[in-house]
């Protein structure tokens, strides 16, 4: 692609999701989400193969019917409040169609059947810009609308979380993974979202950081699916060592950075005595745990066939910049020591 073609795309994802940031008027939140959506379809269309135009047009129209529904409910609150303010939105028909909405352009069960598919079409690089960047500007609607609603929240976020884990299990291609990883990921910021907020952007922020290591690894070695993975100990020792940890800390394994997250929620439902709520999202993130163990087994205990096709990409050295990865790679690792601080900034 034409790098000026390129700069101005990406400029256009920066600024829809600024755009939406900055509103405080659901037009203009609607616009600043429709500016993200155009912007990235190029960028997903771009290698015209059938799977990437099947995978964009998906996108597309999931986005679009989620952009109407957003639109049809804020005009709807506009016409029995009386005002477009987003941080005012005090009728319950109109909060719960934009909470449903926003949680079918973040994929979350049961509406999520796209993400999957999408993320499945996709090359690595944009895959990663879906699953990370894509889900900043809906995030900040919904922790501004801060739905009153808490039924449909836990049963998005419970869905979620078991959709998440049960999805995964018998997948064998990486793209898919990562998406039911993603889905399950979010099912967890959504439970706590009405008791703590905070906590919400927190779990999105370590989420952002181990993904973004997950799919640099992947990119790295140019793995697709599950048996591919196999051959990265040749090209790369010492990251296939250190990959179980990131794929174990999105797990939510302690000692590493992805307990934080989960061990605060858990807490927190625990305070807000829905233990039989914290109870079904721990079961569920052993699911999750499964695949990702499945995963560092493929990566670390296992011989790739040594047929000619196997060896081919040994000797093909990536260009990739290993410094985003090598900072990444460490603070998917590393930052469960900062939870006291993370505490310490989270309590009001």
């Amino acid at each position: 692609m034409n790098p000026y073609i390129l700069a101005i795309l990406l400029f256009g994802l920066g600024l829809g999701t600024t755009i939406t940031f900055a509103s405080s008027h659901w037009l203009l939140a609607w616009m600043g989400l429709e500016m993200n959506t155009l912007a990235i379809i190029p960028l997903m269309a771009q290698h015209h193969h059938p799977r990437a135009v099947e995978a964009t047009t998906k996108y597309f129209l999931t986005q679009a019917t989620a952009a109407a529904m957003l639109l049809f409910a804020s005009v709807t609150n506009a016409w029995l409040s009386g005002q477009w303010d987003i941080q005012q939105m005090t009728h319950p028909l109109p909060t719960t169609i934009i909470t449903l909405a926003l949680a079918l352009k973040i994929g979350l069960a049961p509406v999520h059947a796209w993400l999957p598919e999408v993320l499945q079409g996709l090359d690595l690089t944009v895959g990663l810009i879906l699953s990370t960047w894509q889900k900043l500007a809906p995030f900040a609607l919904i922790l501004q609308i801060n739905p009153t609603n808490s039924t449909i929240l836990i049963i998005l976020g419970l869905t979620s979380t078991l959709i998440g884990g049960w999805g995964g299990l018998n997948q064998t291609q990486l793209r898919k993974i990562l998406a039911y990883s993603s889905i399950a990921h979010l099912g967890w910021m959504i439970l706590v979202l009405q008791f703590s907020p905070s906590l919400t952007l927190l779990t999105l922020l370590t989420y952002f950081v181990m993904t973004f290591s997950t799919f640099l690894v992947l990119k790295l070695n140019k793995a697709t699916t599950i048996n591919t993975l196999a051959t990265s100990w040749t090209k790369a020792p010492i990251l296939t060592s250190l990959t179980p940890l990131i794929l174990l800390s999105l797990g939510g394994l302690p000692p590493l950075t992805g307990f934080m997250p989960k061990w605060l929620i858990l807490q927190e439902l625990a305070k807000q005595d829905l233990a039989l709520t914290a109870t079904v999202a721990a079961l569920s993130a052993l699911l999750s745990l499964y695949f990702y163990l499945r995963l560092s087994y493929a990566m670390t205990l296992t011989m790739s066939p040594n047929n000619l096709s196997g060896t081919t990409p040994w000797r093909l050295s990536s260009s990739q910049s290993t410094l985003p990865l090598a900072i990444s790679t460490a603070m998917a690792i590393c930052l469960l020591p900062l939870a006291p601080a993370a505490t310490a900034l989270l309590t009001p």
